[in-house]
């Protein structure tokens, strides 16, 4: 039976874990198995595979559940998966223990992720709050200035309104002054007026006083001058 396994076979498995690129670190034992699906040194699946074919190829014996197997070939497949597997388990629990540093890794990650859009949210919506606060205010404040503007625009007309009161106030006192002057200016013509004309009559009346006194002056002094005469 074989007690040991077969260079030949384990050199080139062996050599693909040893062969790196220029500059490259050398790949695991654990990469090569990711990449390969070997255990280091064999592939258990394909010497299961082998053994299987092997039971599978042999002579049957008619009629029964028997075969008949070279026990030599059963034994070297045998014990060399049995030789093998620790470092498939070992690498199994390997790829589990980086599966899983993968798994919180990427929940670490994703958490991560899910803190930062939590918090570019949070900005956004600050942002968003802030347009809508600078919105209302300048909303507010375009209020304040309509409002502003329709005070001063009612104080406005309402001065234009009173001075104009009081122009069309003032105006009416300064019409009604200019009749009372008007009317006084007239009374002191006509009084004026009035006062020669009177003195004119005064004067008239005595001229034809005078004018009355002498003819009847020379009514009276005629016939006694004519008598005398003759």
């Amino acid at each position: 039976m074989l007690r040991q396994q077969n260079p030949s076979r384990i050199e080139p498995e062996q050599s693909a874990l040893s062969s790196t690129l220029p500059g490259e670190s050398p790949p695991t034992e654990l990469d090569a198995y990711s990449e390969t699906g070997r255990t280091g040194e064999i592939d258990v699946q394909t010497e299961l595979e082998k053994l299987k074919e092997l039971i599978l190829g042999s002579f049957h014996i008619p009629f029964t559940r028997y075969t008949v197997v070279d026990e030599d070939q059963l034994l070297d497949y045998i014990e060399l998966v049995q030789y093998n597997l620790p470092k498939a388990f070992e690498l199994a629990a390997k790829i589990i223990e980086r599966r899983e540093k993968i798994i919180e890794e990427a929940k670490e990650y994703a958490q991560e992720l899910i803190l930062a859009a939590e918090q570019k949210a949070a900005e956004m919506l600050d942002r968003h709050e802030l347009v809508q606060q600078a919105q209302m205010q300048a909303m507010r404040i375009r209020q304040q200035v309509q409002q502003e503007c329709d005070i001063a625009k009612d104080q406005t007309i309402a001065e234009i309104d009173r001075i104009e009161n009081i122009a069309q106030q003032e105006l009416e006192e300064m019409r009604r002054k200019t009749i009372l002057e008007c009317e006084a200016i007239q009374r002191g013509a006509d009084e004026y007026a009035d006062g020669v004309l009177l003195d004119m009559e005064q004067r008239l009346s005595e001229m034809l006083r005078v004018i009355r006194n002498g003819r009847q002056q020379l009514h009276v002094d005629r016939p006694s001058d004519f008598s005398e005469g003759l």
